[in-house]
């Protein structure tokens, strides 16, 4: 069994509980399911029974790729029995099992599914998963109120009932915590971190920097196909200034797009452009724009870790760019409106960034550059692809190192994008809230909190867009579905330690090539469904295989996948 392979590769520096194990007993004792005994009906009753039928002897399933030619990490994946699921691989991927507890690889039942051809809005109406809440309401614009799962397989939730809400606005936020209408909040401004520690009615819970805010290019859009013009505006930028004026105290200047909390990874020695505006205006004028030009700036208005106060930050690059010659127009978009508009390659400039999802270099670097089916940079630059796969492929901290300080200058060279800052960033709880928590993954687990009385409100930057996860990326859409669906593996509670879910042990052979989980039995979706292998190749194949009739989702981009596996399948 290779049981540390991934942990032996990483090297954290950071205050949290990074503890992590690779194989770990159940938390409980697996409920073993009866066995259904057939009846047989007297021959003399007026009315003949049907007799009992047998349960349907389960069916193993297996989907596998002709050859590794494809360009994607999977080769196959396996239900052995009932309750085992083995992933083989192209390649070694010693991070495997931390990427699994990812909103995206949320597991689903097969047949719902099916029923449903995979189309997260038709199954948004009754998510089913099978977490330790499920969807009571949801009154768009307003809230959604979940209900405890009285058949969950754990420790029953410890607040009957949830709900969410949301503001863009932080005052209002901080408003609704202060007066007790909310049990807890995400992302208060930096001005306001004084205030609230100052009040013994509030906890502030600090996160610490694994996240990068950047401003992104699109290097198809006109101006920024000119390499010249994103380089000017980098020279044109004052990161320092941005981060002493909007965000709080502790925020790191981003001198490269991973957090230097991680490690291999950063390059210290590469140093991003110096701020230097006459430089700037003199590449403009080389790139034939001496008489200026005009652009627009795209961000959405939600407070997030890697960016606070985005309207800030929004007007901040307009006026320093205005000092180059350049004239921004600002435009702020619905924040769903903007993340698809960017996934799907429309933004020239805009306001972003990236939380990790997990505790690992190849998180950052594969999803921004390791994904072939990324277009929110433009064309995906084939040499800086083949060396993130190739660190993400190592478990040697030095050999990775050797492949991302390749990475990170071509990073500097081509300017995908600018990075700004890696900040802190807080939850705040009422001080009667026991079990709360910030996760340093924006993955808070609400059902082990309790303020003592039946309902729990927290309170977040914005409206989720969906409750079924498989092609979503932000944080306010998978927190919500982190309440209703379970990965394979999750992790515990404000840390980053992998502990079981839904499955009780896993394993990995010893190049990491092959990894096998072993599910828990007795384990029920809403629905009454019982969990078993087949969902959990369902869950992957539905996002894996371009041909499935289950590869649809909301968006049909599923980034996620592209980004941890590559690419599908049987894509045309």
């Amino acid at each position: 069994m290779k049981k540390n392979l991934f942990y032996v590769m990483l090297s954290v520096t950071l205050l949290l509980s990074f503890g992590l194990t690779a194989c770990q007993p159940a938390a409980t004792e697996a409920v073993q399911p009866t066995e259904a005994v057939a009846t047989e009906a007297p021959v003399e009753a007026a009315t003949e029974a049907p007799a009992a039928e047998a349960p349907a002897a389960f069916e193993p399933w297996k989907v596998e790729a002709p050859n590794c030619d494809y360009g994607g990490e999977f080769k196959s994946i396996e239900s052995v029995d009932e309750y085992t699921v083995t992933f083989t691989l192209c390649a070694p991927d010693a991070a495997f099992a931390a990427k699994v507890p990812i909103p995206a690889f949320y597991i689903q039942d097969k047949d719902f599914l099916d029923a449903n051809n995979g189309d997260s809005m038709k199954m948004n109406a009754t998510p089913n998963g099978t977490g330790p809440y499920m969807l009571k309401e949801w009154v768009q614009g307003d809230h959604i109120t979940f209900e405890a799962n009285p058949n969950y397989w754990g420790d029953p939730a410890k607040t009957k009932t949830l709900v969410f809400r949301w503001s863009a606005e932080p005052s209002q936020r901080l408003l609704e915590i202060q007066s007790g209408t909310v049990d807890g909040i995400d992302n208060p401004t930096p001005d306001d971190f004084a205030a609230i520690e100052a009040d013994t009615n509030l906890a502030l819970l600090p996160r610490s920097g694994l996240n990068t805010g950047y401003i992104g290019f699109n290097n198809t859009i006109a101006p920024f196909d000119n390499v010249k013009v994103r380089q000017a505006f980098a020279m044109a930028i004052d990161r320092q200034r941005i981060v002493d004026n909007y965000y709080p105290k502790g925020t790191l200047v981003a001198n490269g797009v991973l957090s230097p909390l991680i490690t291999p990874g950063t390059s210290p020695d590469i140093l991003w452009y110096e701020y230097d505006p006459e430089a700037a205006k003199a590449l403009l004028a080389e790139a034939g724009y001496a008489d200026g030009l005009e652009v627009t700036l795209s961000y959405r208005n939600v407070a997030r870790t890697y960016m606070p106060l985005p309207d800030k930050v929004a007007q901040e690059v307009q006026g320093q760019l205005a000092e180059i010659g350049v004239t921004v127009k600002i435009n702020q978009m619905e924040s769903t409106a903007f993340l698809d508009s960017v996934a799907s390659g429309k933004e020239g400039l805009y306001l972003l960034g990236g939380n990790m999802d997990y505790p690992d270099p190849a998180d950052t670097f594969n999803y921004n550059f390791g994904n072939p089916t990324k277009v929110s940079f433009g064309t995906v630059d084939q040499a800086l692809y083949d060396e993130v796969i190739a660190a993400a492929r190592l478990s040697d901290p030095d050999q990775r190192q050797a492949h991302y300080q390749v990475a990170n200058q071509m990073i500097k060279d081509t300017i995908p994008l600018i990075p700004l800052a890696h900040g802190t960033s807080a939850t705040v709880f009422r001080t009667n809230v026991e079990g709360a928590h910030a996760s340093p993954l924006n993955k808070e687990v609400f059902s082990v909190m309790s303020n003592g009385t039946d309902q729990l409100v927290w309170m977040q930057g914005a409206e989720p867009a969906v409750l079924v996860c498989p092609d979503e990326t932000d944080d306010e859409t998978n927190r919500a579905c982190s309440q209703i669906y379970q990965p394979l593996l999750m992790f515990a509670p404000g840390t980053a330690e992998l502990i079981p879910a839904l499955a009780v042990e896993w394993e990995a052979n010893e190049d990491a090539t092959v990894w096998t989980f072993t599910l828990r039995q007795g384990v029920q979706f809403h629905n009454g469904a019982t969990l078993d292998a087949n969902d959990v190749v369902a869950t992957f194949v539905s996002q894996w295989d371009a041909k499935s009739p289950n590869h649809v989702g909301r968006t049909g981009s599923f980034e996620y996948f592209g980004a941890l596996f590559g690419n599908f399948i049987n894509a045309e």
